[in-house]
């Protein structure tokens, strides 16, 4: 019981992490002073420190392995991971780095990961694939 509790507190702190992450790179109004690279930088240091999920780190793993780190890390259900994936398809469509292709493709792998591990059929995410 006190196991399963602790998954729950874990999933329902990676939510509200993603959230503000998200809120913080794009939501609101945009401060023309503050960077989109300064953004990510600023969510990619929130991952770290909030959640302890290296963001560079994914990013440099092949797709055998980071879907092996997903499935390692507490907290990250399918609700979680599909908030992680938009970040990424967000972030690589507004992001003028050589790294952006990198952040569409492993938000396109975060988004198979939950098509093959969700049983539930979702429009949404089929739209965003």
């Amino acid at each position: 019981m006190q196991q399963e509790d602790y998954i729950k507190r874990e999933i329902e702190k990676i939510g509200l992490i993603m959230s503000a992450i998200w809120s913080k790179v794009f939501g609101g109004k945009m401060n023309h002073a503050v960077t989109t690279e300064k953004q990510i930088s600023d969510a990619k240091s929130m991952m770290l420190n909030n959640i302890d999920f290296d963001l560079d780190k994914f990013l440099s793993l092949n797709s055998i392995d980071a879907t092996e780190l997903i499935s390692r890390l507490n907290g990250f259900n399918i609700e979680n991971i599909e908030s992680l994936a938009k970040l990424l398809f967000q972030i690589g469509l507004n992001s003028d780095t050589d790294q952006a292709k990198t952040y569409l493709e492993k938000a396109l792998l975060l988004y198979e990961i939950c098509e093959i591990t969700d049983r539930a059929y979702s429009m949404e995410r089929q739209h965003d694939i």
